[in-house]
């Protein structure tokens, strides 16, 4: 049996940074935020290790970051939408401060700024050295608990986008309590990405494209879903997901190294894509591959990274003396919900925000450390935007807060083992069309399940792209093209497959 509730205002489906920032920026309109599991748990936000990107520093500028970004995303990035987040990152950090973000300092008061792949200067914000997502959860977290015109449900999944004459009506979600149905004409995907997918993760297992499912069925369209950024170092354990050991690490002097001893490549702060598909070269050919901290760490490391030194004891292993073995794992999908510059999809009064939308920050490639920046950035864009009561968003009523215990009622999917491994041993670091043709044969029984049909749309889409561009390569398309999208929608697939 379903219940209706009309809310005052939009959903935000999502926990994490895009959906609180998103909140906050709203207030003091009303809005209800809904979460499948606890606040401040499960999210990819919360396990950020790296930090938040910004030119902070007086030598540093706005254009020289957005010319990283621009570099990093290998011809798909929108340079508008780049400008425009890299331009607004100093005041974000400062948004952040005010809301009571305790950034890493010096003895001065001034900004530690830390360095990570394909940056030209230090511009990293770090928080509690490698703990960078979880204070910053907690910053929006407490802050949303503290508006009176948040109101903040848990363990509720999102099940369906309600469309009713070409545009949204509600959104279904499944509480301890039963089914019920949100009434509003403005719902918010903030659900993050798609790393649950592969059987080689960093990300939370409950991250499997659930809101790419959600808008994909709403009739929404989703662009550049082939495009998946491996990191190369996940420390190579027997736990599922894996434990990142973070860019940074590399960017404080530690080396990628064979079990033979030999660097894996001349510069280990190359671009994620070139660095994984190093490594993965190097596995696949029978070598170990390693991060080697002990010169440029050592003792230190502890106190650089702790989060990550916890982490390597807990496993055995002491980074000041021995080598931590790393392999490629799903970490970062820059493909999602296509969305205009104010977050909203192609289906009325649906936007997105975070790592499920695609905004053209990314491009073929994120930039390390720009993800953060753009969940702030675009969640609080969706609130201005919603604030208007002319776009939808009521401006009066709660529908209060509700917490209930954790819901062991809820099964694992059927098939999701076997269809993580599908998607990996077919659109993993490398793919070909064989490949990537047997992936779709055999999820094509699984469409029925969301992370089933992401994962088709996915190797779909990149089958459709032949050719190797950013996170995207195919051995048998190892050139470049002319860039250009993919863009699937439920009643049509563009492209053709290669």
């Amino acid at each position: 049996m379903r219940t209706d509730v009309t809310v005052g205002g939009p959903v935000i489906i999502g926990g994490g940074l895009a959906g609180l920032s998103c909140a906050l920026e709203l207030a003091p309109a009303s809005c209800l935020v809904v979460t499948a599991g606890r606040f401040g748990t499960g999210t990819s936000t919360g396990w950020a290790q790296g930090g938040m990107a910004a030119a902070m520093d007086p030598a540093d500028s706005p254009d020289e970051h957005a010319a990283d970004t621009l570099a990093a995303g290998a011809g798909l990035c929108d340079e508008e939408v780049v400008r425009r987040i890299t331009s607004a990152a100093p005041e974000t950090v400062e948004w952040l401060t005010g809301l009571g973000a305790r950034w890493d300092r010096r003895e001065d008061g001034s900004l530690k700024l830390g360095l990570e792949g394909a940056h030209s200067r230090r511009r990293i914000v770090h928080a509690s050295g490698d703990a960078t997502g979880a204070e910053l959860l907690r910053t929006v977290l407490d802050a949303a608990r503290r508006s009176p015109s948040i109101s903040l449900w848990d363990n509720s999944p999102a099940r369906r986008i309600v469309v009713e004459r070409g545009r949204v009506a509600g959104v279904e979600v499944d509480t301890p309590d039963g089914l019920v149905l949100l009434r509003t004409t403005a719902v918010v995907l903030a659900t993050g990405g798609v790393g649950g997918l592969f059987t080689h993760t960093t990300n939370p297992l409950t991250s499997r494209g659930q809101g790419l499912a959600l808008a994909y069925r709403a009739g929404a369209a989703l662009r550049d879903l082939e495009m998946v950024q491996f990191h190369p170092t996940a420390l190579d354990v027997a736990v599922d997901p894996l434990p990142l050991v973070s860019e940074a690490v590399r960017g404080e002097g530690a080396v990628l190294v064979t079990d033979l001893g030999d660097p894996v490549l001349d510069n280990p702060l190359e671009a994620r894509d070139v660095v994984s598909r190093a490594v993965w070269a190097q596995l696949r050919a029978g070598r170990g591959v390693f991060l080697d901290a002990r010169a440029a760490l050592g003792a230190r490391f502890a106190q650089v990274f702790p989060s990550i030194h916890a982490t390597a004891v807990a496993a055995g292993l002491d980074p000041s003396t021995d080598l931590l073995p790393v392999t490629p794992a799903a970490h970062y999908h820059m493909g999602g919900v296509l969305v205009d510059d104010h977050g909203a999809s192609t289906v009325p009064g649906l936007f997105a925000a975070g790592e499920v939308a695609s905004t053209g920050l990314h491009g073929a490639n994120r930039l390390a450390s720009n993800s953060l920046l753009e969940a702030v950035v675009c969640g609080r864009g969706i609130g201005r935007r919603l604030r208007r009561p002319s776009l939808g968003a009521a401006p009066a009523g709660t529908v209060g807060d509700r917490s209930w215990p954790d819901a062991p009622w809820r099964p694992q999917p059927p098939h999701l083992d076997e269809i993580r491994r599908i998607v990996t041993a077919g659109a993993g670091v490398l793919r070909d069309a064989a490949g990537l043709r047997r992936t779709l044969d055999q999820l094509h029984p699984h469409l029925d399940d969301d992370a089933g049909l992401v994962g088709y749309l996915l190797a779909h889409a990149a089958l459709v792209r032949a050719e190797s561009r950013g996170g995207h390569t195919r051995t048998d398309y190892p050139g470049t093209t002319a860039p250009e999208h993919t863009v699937v929608t439920p009643t049509r697939l563009e492209g053709r497959a290669a």
